[in-house]
């Protein structure tokens, strides 16, 4: 029998669907409602609190779970501590991080980049004790977005802690928290980046700062993105994995000119991941890339240098490169009206890269150890590009945001360089090594190669390059919860080479003087000791005092006949090694003494230039007495002169059944006597008459003829 549904039933059965639905709404609500008014953790600060509640809200995790979890993994750390509280923050953070960054826009998003900064508040004034002294204010909207990630801040008047804008961050929490972003910092150049953004404020990071650095940053990313995805690049024939990094010389009033010799023409430079290309511009189209070379090594020189029109060295806006596949050197000069700041851009991320392939060929990096330091390299620029753009600063080396550049800048920069390259070695690892030999936490932190995920994860690389599952990748950058990360002790012990490096510069700086005649002076007295003892040796070789140079002949021959010549050189080293040593106690604390030093007689410029010329011409008679001696030696070896070619093979026969059959140490007393005795009374006569003899006798052999020859000038057009 058929069942007859009345209206009534049906629209009572509408009635109770609707109400179940939005009681199923209202529950949702009030789960979450619920979730912002948990109790707060008694031994956090209200900023804490507030942070570990957002997290909880992104992870979909009460707070007692997340609690939970870090005293399962983290067991050792005492409770109601400074440290427990600063590690549990950490732990929190670093999970959120890593679940909001798995979305490609989330640098647009202020929540994230407010959520960001206040991790890093909440590291600063982690517990109750340290607790902010200005409390914090409440916000009473609540923020959901289509995930329900985004809801950071509740209307719970417990928990809610909206930060006020004037609050600061300091270098510690921001070396601790930003580098778990891998796109916002590098914990090589964590530093570095924070000295940079704090440049105008004291040392202190604000919000409205740390806010425009991200928004530029995106921006950057953005662009590349769009860049390697588009046509634009597609003239270049791009190798695998070739990625775009910056291009410039698009704008036609700012064109980028390329000078080999004497010729130049304005085009577009665009730098990739494995090398650079030049794109001439012809009538409203480029011609076709010519590629120049970075990652293979051809010793490669890109350095700054000068250049103008028609080969004239005038501005110092160019780049000059130089390698093995080329004849002769490349200058790319970036026009600008003043400064150069255009073209030191150019040369930091040319050499980064070059460096970044330097260090990839140093310690043989397999071909997934090679992306993630190209990746590396990639997003450092990638930093460095959303700096320049959006606050104009350019670090100098000891600072700059590049960290294959630092490595190559600092002291100790290749401790570095080798502890980088251990941490890149674990990427080829099986799973079951690194359980046997790691942590979990270091196996989270290792087991993918991050910085290529975040350029994947940013539509930078694509997809299809990385092999893993993005959505189910730990990445947490390069921290770890509660240690510090073996790069970043690297980096801090090759900085505290930096004070002793830059004072030793200093001082070198301060002896620096000018003018010839003061720096033969500065020698003369350097050297002082080396040359008095070099003159007493020609006094005893004059046979002025015979007594003493007597005993000197008879002491020196003890030393060779008896064997003790293999002593005098280990002799000489103890004997300054024992002075030094006696130095270094005696004058401990004290500073050194100045070197005084008698300034020769006032020169003008005139005379310091004839004094110039003058040595000028010595050296070149110096060469010259050189060519010659080298000519006729020429002239003996190819018989120009038949007798003196006789006498001179016959020399060479009997100095050779010499050296096989005579002893070494009798040769060198041989010698010894030769050149000891010449002066000597009783061989005075003989002796200026052997050496008249063999001055005519050299005399009278012919130099070798020599014919220059112009070569062809010709230079491309």
């Amino acid at each position: 029998m058929d069942t007859i549904v009345s209206p009534v039933s049906a629209s009572s059965i509408k009635k109770d669907s609707l109400t179940f639905l939005k009681s199923l709404f209202n529950n949702t609500e009030d789960d979450v409602v619920d979730s912002q008014a948990a109790a707060p953790l008694p031994f956090l600060s209200p900023i804490a609190n507030s942070v570990i509640s957002s997290c909880s809200k992104i992870l979909h995790k009460p707070t007692e779970e997340l609690q939970h979890c870090f005293d399962t993994e983290h067991p050792n750390y005492i409770k109601e501590s400074l440290v427990y509280a600063r590690s549990f923050i950490e732990f929190c953070s670093y999970q959120a991080l890593n679940s909001m960054t798995r979305r490609p826009d989330y640098l647009a998003d202020k929540k994230f980049r407010r959520l960001t900064f206040d991790m890093m508040l909440a590291w600063e004034g982690p517990s109750a004790e340290n607790e902010l002294q200005e409390t914090a204010s409440c916000s009473n909207q609540e923020v959901e977005d289509e995930e329900g990630w985004s809801l950071f801040y509740s209307n719970s008047a417990n928990m809610a802690a909206q930060v006020d804008d004037n609050k600061t961050v300091g270098l510690e929490a921001f070396a601790r928290i930003a580098p778990a972003c891998t796109v916002i910092a590098d914990v090589i150049t964590v530093h570095n980046l924070f000295d940079v953004l704090t440049l105008s404020s004291g040392h202190k990071l604000h919000f409205l700062i740390f806010d425009k650095y991200l928004r530029s940053l995106e921006k950057v990313i953005k662009s590349a993105a769009n860049v390697n995805t588009s046509s634009s690049g597609s003239n270049l024939q791009l190798t695998e994995g070739e990625i775009i990094l910056d291009i410039d010389g698009t704008v036609p009033t700012q064109p980028i000119f390329q000078h080999i010799g004497i010729s130049g023409w304005p085009g577009r430079l665009t730098l990739t991941s494995y090398a650079m290309y030049f794109e001439s511009m012809g009538v409203g189209i480029y011609d076709k890339a010519v590629k120049f070379e970075l990652a293979a090594d051809m010793k490669q020189v890109i350095k700054p240098d000068l250049t103008g029109p028609l080969g004239a060295r005038l501005y110092d806006k160019a780049v000059m490169y130089k390698s093995t596949s080329i004849t002769e050197p490349v200058y790319f000069e970036f026009t600008e009206f003043k400064g150069s700041s255009r073209r030191d851009y150019w040369l930091d991320i040319i050499l980064e890269i070059l460096n970044a392939h330097k260090f990839i060929r140093m310690y043989n990096l397999k071909k997934s150890q090679q992306s993630e330091a190209l990746a590396r390299a990639a997003l450092g620029i990638l930093r460095y590009r959303a700096v320049k753009e959006a606050f104009q600063n350019f670090p100098s080396n000891y600072k700059t945001l590049l960290c294959f550049n630092l490595a190559e800048s600092l002291p100790g920069g290749y401790t570095i360089l080798q502890t980088l390259s251990s941490r890149l070695s674990l990427l080829d690892e099986s799973s079951s090594q690194r359980d046997s030999v790691r942590s979990p936490r270091a196996n989270r932190q290792l087991r993918h190669p991050i910085s290529h995920l975040t350029l994947c994860r940013h539509g930078i690389v694509s997809q299809n390059e990385v092999g893993i599952d993005k959505e189910e990748t730990q990445q947490v950058g390069d921290v770890c919860v509660g240690e510090i990360n073996p790069l970043e002790m690297a980096v801090k012990q090759s900085k505290q080479d930096i004070g002793r490096a830059e004072a030793a510069q200093a001082t070198v700086d301060q002896v620096k003087v000018e003018g010839i005649d003061t720096n033969i002076a500065i020698m003369q007295e350097l050297l002082f000791p080396l040359i008095e003892s070099f003159n007493r040796l020609q006094r005893l070789a004059s046979w002025e005092e015979p007594s003493k140079s007597t005993v000197f002949l008879v002491l020196v021959s003890y030393v060779i006949l008896g064997g003790w010549m293999k002593y005098v050189l280990p002799s000489v080293f103890l004997f300054v090694a024992i002075m030094m040593g006696c130095n270094r106690f005696a004058n401990y604390g004290k500073p050194l003494e100045a070197f005084n030093i008698t300034a020769p007689p006032y020169r003008n410029a005139v005379e310091q230039l004839l004094a110039l010329q003058e040595a000028i011409s010595e050296l070149e008679a110096l060469i010259q007495a050189g060519n010659i001696v080298l000519l006729k030696v020429r002239a003996l070896l190819f018989a120009a002169l038949p007798q003196a070619t006789d006498r001179t093979a016959i020399s060479l026969v009997i100095m050779a059944v010499v050296f096989a059959f005579v002893p070494v140490e009798y040769l060198i007393l041989l010698a010894f006597y030769e050149a000891y005795t010449r002066e000597m009374p009783l061989r005075k006569e003989s002796s200026d008459q052997w050496l008249r003899r063999m001055r005519e006798w050299w005399y009278s052999i012919p130099a070798a003829p020599v014919q220059l020859i112009k070569p062809d000038d010709k230079k491309i057009k």
